[in-house]
């Protein structure tokens, strides 16, 4: 998946880092990789920190306006500050190839990822990638599905957590048809990184 992000972030980045004075020629690709690794870095990050169902609406195409997405705020923050540090660029400076290159590329990564006939990236492997394949076996599609219609609030309060998918498990016999089984331990693993 790192590849295929990295030559997406390298097709969109011609007037931002290519052509740009403050990256010098030579340092290219390693700044179009430090966006790329910000982009990876940061739904890792996300996913480790139990914002599951932001990068699954995200990815999925269901998260909305990209510009008022607060994940896409966060990898807007990572890529900022990374550049600054790497490439000694000031706020201003990072800040501006960030805002010219980063929406285009998620554009682009989720039409991708939603795209039937474009199989250059997929929400099962861009999911696995991220998390280590410890989302292998689990229906994306189905549960994306769940989140967008608030199928998955299973408790109440308004949002999908860990307290959700617990009483999804302890459902009992109807959780099976849902695939419950083996959930929990998924989810445990998902959300306590």
């Amino acid at each position: 998946m790192l590849d295929q992000l990295f030559n997406l972030v390298k097709e969109q980045a011609a007037d931002t880092i290519i052509n740009n004075p403050e990256i010098p020629n030579d340092r290219n690709d390693e700044a179009v990789g430090e966006v790329t690794n910000s982009i990876a870095g940061g739904l890792q990050n996300a996913l480790a920190n139990g914002q599951f169902n932001d990068v699954l609406k995200m990815l999925g195409g269901a998260g909305g306006d990209l510009q008022n997405n607060p994940l896409t705020n966060q990898l807007s923050g990572n890529a900022v500050t990374n550049l600054m540090d790497k490439f000694g660029l000031n706020q201003e400076q990072a800040g501006s190839i960030v805002s010219n290159l980063l929406p285009g590329v998620l554009q682009q990564f989720i039409s991708k990822t939603n795209n039937p006939n474009d199989n250059s990236f997929d929400l099962q492997g861009i999911f696995s990638s991220l998390t280590g394949g410890s989302t292998n076996g689990l229906d994306l599609q189905g549960l994306l599905g769940r989140v967008t219609q608030g199928g998955l609030d299973r408790d109440g309060d308004g949002d999908t957590d860990l307290n959700d998918v617990i009483n999804m498990v302890k459902g009992g016999a109807s959780n099976q048809q849902n695939g419950g089984g083996g959930l929990l331990d998924i989810a445990k693993g998902l959300f306590a990184r």
